[in-house]
């Protein structure tokens, strides 16, 4: 088992989630993160500190849907240790539906790059 970033996360990264992380699975993109699943060790202490309920474990239905997507980016992007500041907006773009086709970036974030 392991968990997953869903597509509430886009456009908020918040960053709550990788303060408690134990491993360090965590990684960000320009306007999201996203566990990898291979390091992910299913401890759970994560998702309920996401403010936007964006993390999902992988029984959950929508958390599997999300599961090969985090894969894939956690392969492509930096891993991120560290608390930020959300994005600006981020409040505003909490629960928005659709976010993947209209407001996601592939990009890596420079900042952390």
């Amino acid at each position: 088992m392991t968990y997953a970033v869903t597509d509430n996360c886009i456009g908020c990264k918040y960053t709550d989630c990788v303060s408690v992380c134990p491993v360090d699975c965590f990684y960000e993109g320009v306007n999201m993160l996203v566990i990898n699943p291979e390091e992910c060790i299913d401890c759970g202490v994560c998702e309920p500190e996401c403010p936007a309920d964006a993390i999902r474990a992988d029984t959950d239905e929508e958390g599997a849907k999300w599961v090969a997507f985090n894969a894939r980016y956690a392969s492509l992007w930096p891993v991120i240790a560290a608390a930020k500041e959300p994005l600006p907006g981020a409040e505003a773009n909490d629960g928005l539906p659709g976010k993947r086709d209209t407001i996601f970036s592939p990009d890596p974030d420079p900042q952390t790059a």
